[in-house]
């Protein structure tokens, strides 16, 4: 299960795994996005704190794909056998 970010979300981005099921590299994405690589790493690595919805069709529309198929919610962290303490 994946931790809790420190700034309080859990959303997580599946980008490396929709690169590799259609046998694209960042680079590409990045050209057909119109967005550096740079910018296309922070989003894969999950270090991405906001994402233009302008930039998410755009990656969306060259993926071939829906947004929830880029992000998702990730299980709540356990703590000592209860979900977030409760």
């Amino acid at each position: 299960m994946a931790a809790e970010d420190p700034d309080g979300h859990r959303v997580e981005c599946r980008l490396d795994e929709l690169l590799a099921e259609r046998g694209m590299t960042l680079t590409e994405l990045a050209e057909r996005v119109g967005v550096t690589v740079v910018n296309l790493s922070v989003l894969k690595n999950n270090r991405a704190r906001a994402i233009r919805f302008s930039t998410l069709t755009a990656v969306c529309d060259a993926l071939a794909c829906q947004p929830g198929d880029l992000l998702r919610v990730a299980e709540p962290a356990r703590r000592g056998g209860l979900i977030d303490g409760h």
